[in-house]
């Protein structure tokens, strides 16, 4: 699959989700009292997804890159803001482990990008003569990005059926 769009990236896409999560826990009664813990989470939240996006829109690698350290900070503060809201007990143990678990995979998952952009000897669409050129060169990148996610997928699906099925019992 090639990607022409910033909604095209896995890393985007999981952002997203991760997004909706965080405002589906923070309508809870007792975390939606703390407006400036859910204030600050869910602007974190999306904040990661926006910059995703701002950067890939950007057109030249350094800006790219630039956003990308950005959405990851975003993503540690995402990971901080989910030990305060588990310490006043606004969410369970289990909330916390799955957000957890999907915010770390989204810093990974951002930081292979960075690296695999880093690498790659592109410059940016601001120094290409068209906006297709920049669009093949990014998409070689993410490409591979891309096949490690969906294994990785694959492998978190599996143990995601192995816990619910052990839950269950």
């Amino acid at each position: 699959m090639s990607v022409r769009r910033f909604e095209d990236l896995v890393v985007w896409q999981k952002a997203r989700v991760l997004t909706n999560e965080i405002y589906k826990i923070t309508k809870k009664p007792e975390f939606s009292k703390d407006l400036g813990l859910k204030d600050q989470i869910q602007r974190a939240s999306v904040s990661i997804m926006s910059n995703i996006a701002e950067g890939f829109e950007r057109g030249s690698k350094e800006e790219f890159i630039q956003f990308l350290y950005i959405s990851r900070g975003s993503c540690g503060e995402v990971r901080t803001q989910l030990y305060v809201a588990k310490d006043q007990n606004y969410i369970t143990e289990e909330e916390f482990q799955k957000l957890q678990k999907l915010a770390v995979e989204v810093s990974r998952l951002i930081y292979h990008l960075i690296e695999s952009v880093k690498t790659e000897g592109f410059r940016g669409q601001k120094y290409k003569k068209t906006y297709k050129s920049f669009r093949e060169e990014i998409n070689k990148i993410l490409e591979e990005i891309q096949k490690e996610m969906k294994s990785s997928c694959g492998q978190m699906a599996d143990n995601s059926s192995q816990t619910s099925e052990t839950s269950d019992t």
